[in-house]
């Protein structure tokens, strides 16, 4: 059980020294991503399964396995071969699901206030009371086919495919592909905004006006100053204002139901 935010890490190195096989995390997006983390930093064979009960639970719909109860998630770590999994890497730390600029991370900031909503309303309630008052971020990107994304509402670089919970944010993500889904929202009139809030709703987004969509291995952001990012549903700040991500290939070892992975 932990008690402070990162203490998953440090209960899953524990546990790798122990000589653990397979690491159940129970918990949201944010335990999953450090769970993973400890794993990989670890370098040894070990398997990530997830009982979901965060806020979005966005990796546990990336594996599957959302709305699985304990004893269904014991049966697949029971009987289920393992699948290797592609992760992000940020700015020097791992990431299971997705990584975010501008309007996401403020999002996130904001959901930290609400108290009275619980699951995908949290950030349904906080991204329609940013959608009107965000005013947008600079940022140049190299490696994703543009040379130069100017002010952006939001830019995301996923594995999976949502977001948020509610947010099919990249309809087209695969975590067994080797590469990473970037997509550049350019910021708007605020018609516009709503618009791209519909459409990210519905995985709809990547034809509308201002959205660009890329997928690569390894990019390079630069900000004017080092940004906020969104980190697996976890608030961070970026150690510069140049901040490199790559995917790391088939990297983590997950239990999932067969045929569930894309």
């Amino acid at each position: 059980m932990t008690k402070t935010r990162g203490e998953e890490e440090a209960l899953a190195r524990q546990a790798l020294r122990s000589g653990a096989t397979t690491i159940v995390a129970v918990g949201g997006d944010g335990t999953c991503s450090g769970v993973a983390a400890a794993i990989l930093e670890s370098g040894q064979r070990c398997r990530l399964a997830v009982i979901p009960c965060g806020t979005g639970n966005d990796f546990a719909k990336t594996l599957g396995v959302s709305g699985f109860t304990p004893s269904k998630i014991a049966e697949l770590v029971a009987r289920v071969e393992p699948t290797s999994i592609d992760v992000g890497l940020a700015d020097g730390r791992y990431f299971v699901n997705s990584c975010g600029f501008g309007f996401d991370p403020s999002v996130l900031e904001a959901t930290q206030q609400v108290r009275f909503l619980k699951g995908d309303a949290v950030y349904i309630y906080s991204a329609l009371r940013q959608l009107f008052s965000y005013r947008g971020i600079k940022v140049s990107v190299s490696g994703a086919g543009v040379s130069n994304a100017d002010r952006m509402l939001m830019v995301t670089v996923s594995n999976g495919r949502y977001l948020g919970g509610a947010f099919k944010i990249a309809p087209r993500a695969s975590v067994l592909d080797g590469k990473l889904d970037v997509c550049f929202f350019a910021d708007s009139n605020v018609l516009q905004r709503t618009r791209l809030f519909v459409g990210a709703l519905r995985g709809t987004h990547l034809g509308l006006r201002g959205v660009s969509f890329s997928r690569v291995d390894d990019l390079t952001f630069a900000f004017a100053a080092p940004p906020p990012m969104e980190i697996d549903g976890e608030l961070r700040a970026a150690r510069s204002a140049t901040v490199r991500l790559r995917c790391v290939p088939q990297a983590l070892s997950v239990v999932a139901p067969p045929a569930a992975l894309v």
